[in-house]
């Protein structure tokens, strides 16, 4: 009889075991996928050099109207880095190097990341000022928000992970609007 109670004890205890962490590792496993992966490592430093971009704007551009447009992005773009961070790390995945967003990212073209500038763009961005800076900016900046446009298209259609897709689309619908407000401004 003790050898039954003790069999009893001992196969409840590792079916409760096994039915804890069967709950987490599926919760863990379907939360995210590669694209979700793929899509945070990649925006991070998309993200990062709009930012740098949208710096270059408050003591070079001539116009108010590029000057709101680049804080804006500013604005929306910082907390979203923050938010992409947090999942990577929650992921247990790497986070992209703040270094690989500026002028200092070496190698990286638009050809590898969609609208990101070259290093000789980005040069050439920061020396501008005044109204060439403005149209310059403009032109850069509808380019990279056109790739911006297709990470979180390609999110959208291939990611798990809830919370990811959303940002996705919500980057796609921010910045299709910003890209029509450069287009105008780019008009007038």
């Amino acid at each position: 009889m003790r050898k039954s109670l003790i069999t009893a004890v001992v196969a409840a205890s590792l079916f409760t075991l096994a039915a804890c962490s069967n709950d987490d590792d599926t919760d863990t496993a379907a939360s995210h996928n590669e694209a979700d992966v793929t899509f945070a490592q990649e925006m991070i430093p998309h993200h990062q050099q709009a930012i740098e971009m949208a710096d270059l704007a408050e003591s070079r551009a001539e116009s108010q109207e590029v000057k709101d447009l680049a804080t804006d992005i500013e604005a929306a773009q910082g907390p979203e880095i923050e938010t992409l961070t947090g999942w990577l790390e929650s992921w247990g995945e790497d986070v992209p190097d703040e270094g690989m967003s500026g002028m200092d990212h070496g190698d990286m073209s638009s050809d590898d990341m969609g609208g990101m500038m070259t290093e000789d763009e980005m040069a050439d961005l920061e020396s501008a000022s005044g109204a060439e800076f403005d149209q310059m900016f403009l032109t850069m900046m509808i380019e990279h928000h056109e790739g911006a446009i297709e990470m979180a298209k390609t999110e959208q259609s291939e990611g798990e992970f809830p919370e990811a897709v959303d940002m996705a689309k919500e980057i796609e619908t921010t910045q299709a609007e910003e890209i029509q407000t450069m287009q105008d401004l780019l008009k007038s």
